[in-house]
């Protein structure tokens, strides 16, 4: 197997990796390799690409610990996608789409995971203000008496968190009605659960 010329520092800190200039003559013979499952030509490919995988999740993160963990799972997509490159554009391009599909995947579940906590936490709050005689039966008995529009807006907002584009996107609506959706949800629930 012939040897690959990269030297490289790996670690994040640094967010630097430089590969000599047959390295870069070499990304395209590479990037065949590593689609023929050569993890050492990966390794390469990670080698010369890490740095500013690196440098673009930490700015859209603006965490350095969030930007390591967005470059690894980047970097771990690519490795399990690379089969789907053909070369269109540089690798580097192609990496650059992965590593921004990543952080913005990371995103929006962490955006849906603190929704499904304030949910939790405001129906805790509906629980004790309505007293020990309601309960999430309840709650889930008013949702389920909502007309299915409201309901099913409701539910992919407050229950699973996804947005009004998100919602209106898998209902088939405008994000406009989805808002709708979710304000008329709410007040009618409010009604039936008497506050």
């Amino acid at each position: 197997m012939e040897t690959l010329t990269a030297t490289a520092v790996p670690q994040f800190a640094t967010g630097v990796a430089t590969v000599t200039e047959q390295g870069v003559n070499d990304e395209q013979l590479w990037v065949k390799k590593a689609q023929a499952a050569d993890s050492q030509a990966f390794e390469a490919l990670y080698r010369l690409h890490v740095g500013k995988i690196y440098g673009l999740c930490l700015r859209m993160t603006g965490n350095a610990s969030e930007a390591e963990d967005c470059t690894q799972e980047a970097f771990i997509q690519a490795w399990s996608k690379l089969d789907k490159f053909r070369g269109d554009s540089s690798f580097g391009t192609w990496m650059h789409k992965v590593a921004v599909n990543t952080v913005l995947g990371r995103m929006r579940k962490s955006r849906r995971e603190q929704d499904r906590i304030r949910l939790v936490g405001e129906i805790e709050q509906q629980r004790e203000s309505i007293g020990d005689s309601a309960g999430i039966q309840d709650l889930e008995q008013a949702i389920n008496e909502l007309p299915s529009g409201a309901r099913h807006v409701f539910v992919l907002q407050a229950v699973y968190g996804y947005t009004h584009e998100e919602t209106g996107d898998m209902l088939g609506i405008a994000a406009g009605t989805s808002k709708a959706q979710l304000h008329r949800a709410k007040r009618l629930l409010a009604q039936q659960l008497g506050n």
